[in-house]
């Protein structure tokens, strides 16, 4: 079970529990989460003064020899596929991807190929130091399929861990392209009628509702106002098209960051993305206030307009700050410049 023992002991006060004295007393440079810790204990990984300590509750003191026997990294059960990445930024512990729509980020039993993570097994190679005791990609946050744009992916555990951190926090900076129907205003008094509508300063629309799993559809995410979890968007119109203004380019920003969310919040406060099949957005556009082109791009637009233009957060490892921008994919700014009448 790997080549040599990590070995330490348990400093002053230690906590009671064993499995939060290893947490706390763990040498950093083993980049061992809580999770992968717990695994370890329950495999039988982990001795205390010499013996083989499997209970999480066992009490410890200040001066325990500690031995913890760390497996090398498994080879992940995924496929590796040579699939073309578009790579942003890449060093040993973390990658960041403009990912394309319609590629599935992780292997699911309807997607079992062809997905980032089976990209990244193969453009990762032997890079890959392990994630929680396997040689894969660290997922800490996904985009959906049809959704293009930004995404970091932890390389190491270590980056695993201090990318998950800042995700929980809330504190990594992601913001949205989108086209949406209609152009939100703070005077609409049927948006100022809505729950969980508000506007700030900037006519910045803000969305705070409960999202959770639809109760019938269950490919859907639903807003509730109790249970489900807690999701803050906000948006401001970049640019209208039509006249009157019927369609716009917004910016999003995500407060928190939940499955759909913008896709779902943009639907409540009904202006729902254009060629967004599951939440309603594809409205009929008047050719009155559009060309006829444009009216036909945006009805044959195949995906929702969703594009994650910009992502900054601080690197795990180095503490050094991130930005990175994606510009516009081509399909959008097709789309747009049919808008504008182009």
């Amino acid at each position: 079970m790997g080549l040599e023992p990590l070995v330490f002991r348990i400093g002053d006060d230690p906590p009671q529990r064993l499995d939060k004295a290893l947490s706390r007393d763990v040498p950093e440079e083993a980049t061992l989460s809580r999770t992968r810790l717990a695994r370890l204990l329950e495999e039988g990984a982990v001795q205390v003064n010499g013996a083989v300590m499997r209970d999480a509750k066992a009490r410890v003191t200040a001066g325990d020899l500690i031995e913890i026997l760390v497996p090398e990294a498994r080879e992940s059960h995924i496929s590796a596929e040579a699939i073309a990445l578009t790579v942003v930024y890449e060093d040993d512990d973390l990658i960041v991807i403009n990912k394309p729509a319609g590629m599935v980020v992780h292997p699911a039993p309807g997607s079992p190929e062809g997905t980032l993570v089976n990209a990244l097994l193969h453009h990762c190679g032997d890079s890959l130091s392990g994630v929680g005791g396997s040689k894969r990609p660290g997922i800490v946050h996904r985009i959906d399929k049809d959704t293009s744009g930004l995404l970091v992916v932890a390389k190491s555990d270590a980056a695993h861990q201090g990318l998950a951190a800042q995700f929980e926090a809330h504190s990594v900076e992601r913001s949205y392209r989108a086209v949406v129907n209609g152009v939100p205003d703070a005077g609409d008094p049927r948006l100022r009628g809505l729950p969980g509508i508000s506007f700030e300063a900037g006519n910045i629309l803000r969305i705070a509702t409960r999202l959770a799993r639809h109760k019938t559809d269950r490919q859907k995410q639903a807003v509730l106002f109790e249970g489900g979890r807690h999701a803050v968007t906000r948006a401001r119109v970049i640019e209208s098209f039509g006249t009157p203004g019927v369609v716009s380019l917004m910016e999003c920003w995500l407060e928190t960051g939940r499955t759909h969310q913008i896709r779902v919040h943009m639907a409540h406060a009904g202006h729902g993305l254009i060629g967004d099949p599951v939440y309603g957005g594809r409205r009929k556009l008047s050719e009155k206030a559009l060309s006829a082109t444009a009216v036909a791009t945006a009805r044959e637009f195949p995906r929702q307009a969703l594009h994650a233009a910009v992502l900054g957060f601080v690197h795990p490892v180095s503490g050094m700050a991130l930005r990175f921008e994606a510009a516009l994919p081509e399909d959008m700014t097709t789309l747009i410049a049919a808008l504008r009448g182009s």
